[in-house]
């Protein structure tokens, strides 16, 4: 600290001969207060409480209307595979992504042992930025929105690619996000009857408790063949890091759409390889599927469709109602992106939120020492040129 405060007595002895005002080159356009975007932050209860007063499914059809609308402007993001740091007991990612206004990145783990330490499986936040100036606008909690966004992206999967009199879901994997998929499926799909089945029965009694009085019929099954038997989609949402074969072929009827949504990292897959040989694959971003989902286990020309061109009618869905359809869904940046923006004009909406400073607000942005002297005038050119001059001369 004592070099600090003299190193800034220093700073202050040298604008103490200062003769003049700011010159106007170095004069901001507005005031530096102004000038500098305020960052809204959004903590984990301001999201509880956004989706307690806007209602759970307004979120997640929500969310899942700014998904599709961004989908439908996918060659205006700059996108890349999502940046991931794997031990042997999980994973920690960076997910970036940008059009030609905003940046945005999410921070997320997956640890599927977490529960033995009291703490979810994954955690998230995340960021907007201006690209303009790359001045952060938001940071957001984004555990509870990533639930969210994921429904919210595999019940519009669903809604292009099932068959629509889909009535009947299989879920294989009654943990956190569970729910999310249940209700996002009713809303958005249609879906009237759920068959739950976890290798943890604990969960699926969990899952059922929580979907009483959410109109649907739920059914605790024994086996991931029981519940699958009749189903008209298969969602599996499994957490263990590993290469699963939770579906077989064996399982798959004619008409079904699957809804693979837990194989998302290298050696993390839930379907056996004759699954996806017998059917049309969709997925998000390609170049990333190929290493994080269930198409990992298949050669590199093994044939898949990006959802996009689904949407945007340059690539077929779904073609008769015998097909089976795959949708290999890790979750993409752009998903993020669309759940963030969603998350920031709500809360805008509801006066949710408050504003932080991450950036210090310098009154001169090429001084930011100045900040830890209190705030000093700017240095003058010419306030220093007669001491310079007065060295040359001597």
């Amino acid at each position: 600290m004592q070099h600090n405060a003299t190193a800034c007595r220093l700073y202050l002895d040298a604008t103490s001969r200062e003769t003049g005002d700011i010159p106007e080159h170095r004069k901001p356009a507005v005031s530096h207060q102004n000038r500098y975007p305020k960052t809204v932050y959004l903590s984990a209860r301001d999201l509880i409480t956004l989706v307690q007063r806007k209602g759970l499914p307004a979120c997640i059809a929500g969310v899942a209307a700014r998904i599709e609308a961004d989908y439908l402007r996918w060659t205006e993001f700059d996108k890349t595979a999502r940046v991931a740091s794997h031990s042997e007991v999980g994973v920690i990612e960076l997910m970036p992504i940008a059009d030609a206004a905003q940046f945005a990145f999410k921070y997320v783990n997956g640890h599927p042992s977490n529960h033995r330490h009291g703490l979810p499986t994954v955690m998230a936040f995340g960021v907007l930025a201006d690209v303009e100036t790359g001045a952060p606008r938001l940071l957001s909690e984004l555990t509870l929105t990533t639930a969210i966004r994921t429904a919210a992206m595999s019940a519009l999967a669903a809604r292009v690619l099932a068959r629509p009199d889909s009535t009947r879901m299989a879920l294989i994997g009654n943990g956190a996000q569970s729910e999310f998929q249940a209700l996002a499926f009713r809303d958005l799909v249609g879906i009237r009857e759920v068959r739950l089945f976890d290798t943890d029965p604990v969960a699926s009694a969990k899952l059922a408790a929580n979907l009483v009085g959410q109109d649907l019929q739920v059914r605790v099954c024994t086996s991931t063949s029981d519940a699958v038997k009749g189903a008209d989609i298969v969602t599996t949402v499994t957490a263990d890091k590993t290469n699963a074969t939770i579906l077989m072929p064996g399982m798959i009827e004619p008409g079904m759409h699957v809804n693979a949504v837990g194989g998302d990292c290298p050696g993390k897959t839930e379907l056996h390889r004759g699954v996806l040989e017998s059917a049309s694959v969709f997925v998000e971003f390609e170049p990333q599927t190929r290493i994080e989902g269930d198409i990992q286990q298949m050669p590199a020309d093994f044939v898949v469709t990006e959802f996009w061109r689904v949407l945007s009618g340059q690539a077929p869905g779904r073609t008769d109602t015998a097909q089976v359809t795959v949708f290999d869904s890790v979750g993409f940046a752009l998903e993020d992106y669309s759940a963030l923006t969603f998350m920031r004009d709500a809360a805008a909406q509801l006066g949710i939120g408050e504003i932080v400073e991450l950036v210090p607000e310098a009154i001169d942005p090429k001084n930011l020492f100045g900040v830890l002297c209190g705030e000093p005038r700017p240095v003058v050119a010419s306030a220093v040129a007669p001491v310079r001059h007065a060295a040359q001369t001597a």
